[in-house]
């Protein structure tokens, strides 16, 4: 079983150094499912993990000129206090509540996401550095839900970096890295007041979980916006699907009503997305003939 936990943890830095988030919505599952570790201890070793693979995957990102410094170290900066924060409060909320929440919110990040895909405008210049209040507040609300529900904060911080903030998506995976590590590790000290972590099985997942992450930051400056965008928002509704799914009772599953309602809710989902698709757009008037002025007119 701790070879399938290491290979496991092997695509935990691959989807770090490649979209930027993800590291806790696969290693807590990771831990809990296949480890067996309990979903507090499970959250709290998560941090640990992906503080340090997000570490490691943050100097190619550098290197390659994908990093904004000063958004990066504000945005962490303020995070770590939401996180610390959160980590304490996560100590009296129930582990099942904690985990429904975590995929609620995976869900609703990865709706944000596919719909902008959708509608890419043209690219203008990226902004150097996001103003400080946008920051700040930014920052503030990510970092608490990072703290609470056991997440580095990828799948909030690249939204809130490349959605509302503006920066191109390479840049917003590469900035993310800074502020998940230090937001990881805030995280992590809230935790540890209860939760005694497996520091053998830490480990390991870690170094397994760093070769990932060096090999998915070589192919990030790689792939295009809209696509890793995309692929971004998809990976969230799998693994929010996956964990919802796991703190449902097994009844719900063997019941008929229960898969007529999931199968109405994608029939629902396909059909809204093709009438979206369909929709016409509007479109500039092509210029008319003759209308430009002839050459030396007065």
């Amino acid at each position: 079983m701790i070879t399938l936990v290491l290979a496991a943890s092997v695509l935990v830095g691959v989807s770090l150094g490649v979209l930027g988030g993800g590291g806790s919505i696969l290693t807590v599952p990771i831990l809990v499912y296949l480890a067996g570790q309990d979903t507090k201890e499970a959250i709290a070793t998560s941090l640990f993990v992906v503080g340090v693979t997000s570490l490691v995957g943050l100097v190619a990102h550098a290197r390659a000129g994908r990093v904004r410094w000063r958004t990066g170290l504000i945005f962490g900066a303020v995070s770590m206090v939401g996180a610390y924060g959160g980590g304490r409060l996560a100590e009296y909320i129930p582990a099942t509540a904690l985990l429904v929440a975590f995929a609620l919110m995976m869900l609703a990040t990865a709706a944000a996401m596919l719909r902008k895909s959708r509608r890419t405008k043209a690219a203008g210049p990226a902004p150097a550095e996001l103003p400080v209040p946008h920051v700040v507040v930014e920052g503030l609300v990510v970092g608490a839900v990072t703290g609470l529900v056991g997440s580095g904060g990828g799948f909030l911080v690249v939204p809130a970096l490349a959605l509302l903030g503006g920066l191109p998506m390479g840049v917003a995976v590469g900035t993310s890295l800074l502020v998940i590590a230090m937001k990881s590790f805030s995280g992590l000290a809230g935790h540890l007041a209860g939760v005694q972590i497996d520091w053998n099985l830490a480990l390991m997942v870690t170094a397994a979980a760093v070769v990932g992450s060096v090999v998915g930051s070589r192919f990030a400056g790689r792939i295009p916006q809209d696509a890793l965008r995309k692929a971004f928002g998809w990976f969230v509704v799998v693994m929010g699907v996956f964990v919802l799914g796991g703190q449902l009772p097994q009844g719900v599953w063997a019941s008929p009503l229960a898969w007529t309602g999931i199968g109405l809710a994608v029939a629902a989902a396909v059909t809204w997305g093709t009438v979206r698709a369909r929709r016409p757009r509007p479109v500039a008037d092509p210029p008319r003939e003759g209308s430009r002025e002839p050459a030396g007119h007065p």
